[in-house]
């Protein structure tokens, strides 16, 4: 019985390979003036199917969504009950169905005509109805489904979906749609995270900025220390420019070396110091600190004020890892 399973399996595989390695000579000029019609669009592109088509549909508006074409799911039926009230003459209608003759076209094929509706067609049958009505068809024809009763679309809904990879991916890349334009469609995701958060999203803000003045003593800049948390305390003039960082390890060195904790912190600090932008991106700064191998840093803003102060946990907890 296993082997049995394993043999079922790999030869479903191995047909729907065999039909997909079809695909790439099939691309021509059908192919160009589809993604042209998507790319010169000014509206949004509608796809529709039924069945295994409609599944398989969705997950293409999906795609074209989330890579810089709006777009998304009719189903035919609801179309014929309403949904045609969306779809405007701008706009791109993408239907999907292997025989290309389901009845639904029968009726929503002279609707379309009649708003002027560009119609695209994805279908295994170049003399359907759909394919003569279509202004490009993108062929998905199989020889055989890989179900042994050649009744289950298997093999052709593999087709579907690499064909409507193919035209997004197209779409997408002539469009110059990049990994930020990305994000912007998830920002709840780890790319959105990555890519869009900027420093001061992500900083800590007033009170819990760990912060001295240059006359500020050593004892008073470690209760600071203390305090916050941080690791480092930034020494500030009076115009709140940061001059140095007082850290644990600065502590360390001045105790070590017999410094009085009445002294003034300006003489203990490391001056300069790495400071973070507060408009750069959270990603570039957290490569900072990695690069610098240090765990925390102040924030300025524009004209090198102190504005911020963070830390890795920081980056860490807003998921850029």
């Amino acid at each position: 019985m296993s082997e049995f399973l394993l043999e079922a399996g790999r030869q479903t595989l191995q047909l729907e390979l065999q039909e997909a390695s079809r695909l790439p000579d099939r691309l021509g000029d059908d192919f160009i003036r589809a993604a042209n019609t998507i790319i010169q669009c000014t509206g949004k592109v509608i796809v529709s199917g039924m069945g295994k088509s409609g599944h398989i549909g969705k997950k293409i508006a999906a795609t074209l969504a989330s890579t810089g074409t709006p777009a998304f799911f009719v189903h035919p039926a609801e179309a014929l009950h309403g949904d045609l009230g969306m779809i405007e003459s701008r706009d791109v209608l993408l239907f999907i169905s292997y025989s290309g003759s389901a009845k639904e076209l029968d009726l929503i094929i002279p609707r379309l005509q009649e708003k002027a509706v560009t119609l695209l067609a994805m279908t295994g049958k170049s003399r359907s109805p759909l394919a003569l009505a279509a202004s490009a068809v993108l062929d998905i024809s199989v020889e055989r489904e890989a179900c042994p009763m050649h009744l289950a679309p298997t093999s052709s809904t593999v087709n579907t979906l690499m064909m409507g990879d193919a035209l997004a991916m197209a779409v997408m890349q002539t469009r110059g749609f990049n990994e930020e334009d990305f994000a912007r469609s998830h920002p709840a995701g780890a790319l959105g995270a990555r890519l869009l958060n900027k420093v001061h999203h992500l900083m800590r803000r007033d009170a819990a900025i760990p912060q001295v003045k240059l006359t500020t003593s050593i004892m008073d800049a470690m209760m600071e220390l203390s305090r916050t948390g941080l690791g480092l305390v930034a020494v500030c003039d009076n115009d709140a420019q940061v001059k140095g960082v007082f850290t644990d390890g600065d502590l360390r060195r001045w105790l070590v070396g017999g410094g009085a904790l009445t002294a003034e912190v300006g003489g203990a600090m490391t001056r300069g110091g790495i400071t973070l932008q507060a408009n750069s991106r959270a990603i570039d700064a957290k490569d900072i600190l990695m690069k610098r191998k240090i765990t925390a840093a102040p924030v300025v803003d524009d004209q090198g004020k102190l504005t911020g102060a963070i830390n890795l946990q920081d980056f860490y907890q807003a998921g850029i890892l």
